[in-house]
């Protein structure tokens, strides 16, 4: 049995991550999982620029899940000026938000979490075995970046959307052909929720309770209250439950509600509004292994699965519902105000907030990502997971944690600390 156990460089994750772990006597005695991204300052970066810049200096917080920052700051903005946005301009945001978690769904579950199930280092040694599942992968991820580049105008980083609506609006042929692609890929996404729900996942419960927005209308997206069992809050008063702090060892703040830690994700939503998936994901939910209220982390691939089928109907629906009409974005005053946005994305809740004054700048600003939300969770559920299977070799007990951080679906090139600069 290792006394020691260090992972400088986890793999098959979106950004840089360390393990540093102890053990003695079968026990650990030290468990510190930290981000080695460098820090990133976009609180303080936005700081004194005009609210309508937010959501583009913002979206460069990741690749992964740009359009994520462009619609949480937006909301924001707009809840901080009192800006109400059209239906229309609603819709395509919900339908921008859907083609990004398609493709981040997508690429996760087959190039990252994939070979953990079938034995294979990476997604590439599995392609002369399993071409079929990756060519599905591709397939979706394609239908996922169809999406983003005909409303965001590009693949990555948005530039269509704004403060109040759409700076460029799609044809209505184009939405059609949108349509088209997600029912091409509707058998891909039951398939995938059949070849998740067939694999044995380790017996594992954490401790954490499991959060997401809420809304009584709709399954969880854009906006709602944040709650589960534990209880619901409205989004406006985050900061009086939800705290965060720093830890020496890690460039990423640690995030608690009401100084405990909790979990945000696809198997969040799942456990608080499960009911609320269309007829083809609640079927795929009952076919799946996850029952009420799972709370096995490992169970998020199977979630993350399940959205996806969800995620693809709901899409097709909104392309079916949408009439496009030209439109402008609605006018803002400059302010000053607070605003809160609160969405769902591929890893969780994340969170934008701004303060913005009479001339129309920032003056403060916080950014709570979904992986800082999950980052003691994961910690916490390491510590208590690694003495099960202190018995093995270390390069076994090292693919087990590995898997367990990978079922989380983690960014941590999201969650290096945003935490304003101090000028001189």
């Amino acid at each position: 049995m290792p006394k020691e156990i260090t992972l400088n460089h986890i793999t098959k994750i979106e950004g840089h991550a360390k393990l540093n772990l102890s053990m003695e006597g079968g026990k650990v005695t030290k468990c510190e999982l930290s981000a080695t991204e460098g820090s990133r300052y976009f609180e303080g970066i936005v700081r004194g620029r005009k609210y309508y810049e937010a959501h583009e200096m913002t979206s460069r917080i990741c690749g992964i899940c740009s359009c994520a920052h462009v619609i949480a700051a937006l909301s924001a903005v707009e809840d901080a000026l009192g800006v109400q946005i059209s239906e229309q301009t609603y819709k395509l945001r919900e339908l921008l938000t859907l083609g990004e978690r398609i493709r981040s769904h997508a690429t996760h579950l087959y190039f990252l979490a994939l070979p953990d199930y079938l034995g294979y280092e990476s997604a590439l040694a599995m392609a002369p075995k399993y071409g079929k599942e990756l060519k599905s992968a591709l397939a979706m991820m394609k239908a996922g970046n169809g999406i983003i580049r005909l409303l965001g105008s590009r693949d990555l980083h948005p530039v269509s959307a704004t403060v109040g609506g759409w700076l460029k609006l799609p044809k209505q042929e184009q939405i059609d052909e949108i349509r088209k692609s997600l029912e091409q890929i509707r058998t891909d996404t039951v398939e995938t929720c059949e070849l998740f729900s067939s694999f044995r996942y380790p017996k594992f419960e954490t401790k954490g309770k499991f959060f997401s927005l809420i809304n009584p209308k709709k399954y969880p997206m854009l906006e709602g209250s944040f709650g589960s069992d534990g209880g619901i809050f409205d989004k406006s008063k985050y900061s009086d439950f939800i705290k965060e702090y720093h830890e020496p060892y890690s460039s990423a703040n640690f995030v608690v509600r009401q100084d405990k830690r909790y979990a945000v994700g696809a198997l969040s939503r799942i456990n608080t509004s499960g009911k609320q998936l269309s007829k083809e994901g609640q079927k795929a939910l009952k076919k799946s292994q996850i029952r009420e209220n799972s709370k096995n982390p490992y169970h998020n691939n199977m979630a993350q699965a399940i959205e996806l089928v969800h995620y693809v109907g709901e899409g097709m629906k909104i392309c079916e519902e949408l009439a496009i009409k030209d439109e402008k974005p609605v006018k803002a005053n400059a302010g000053p105000g607070r605003g809160v946005g609160a969405i769902e994305v591929p890893r969780g809740t994340l969170w934008h907030e701004y303060s913005i004054n009479s001339e129309g700048k920032i003056t403060n600003a916080n950014i709570i990502t979904p992986t800082a939300q999950n980052l003691l969770n994961m910690q916490e559920d390491i510590r208590e997971f690694v003495p099960s299977v202190a018995g093995r070799k270390k390069e076994e007990i090292i693919i087990q944690v590995e898997k367990l951080i990978r079922s989380y679906d983690p960014c941590f090139s999201c969650s290096a600390h945003f935490l304003e600069v101090k000028w001189a």
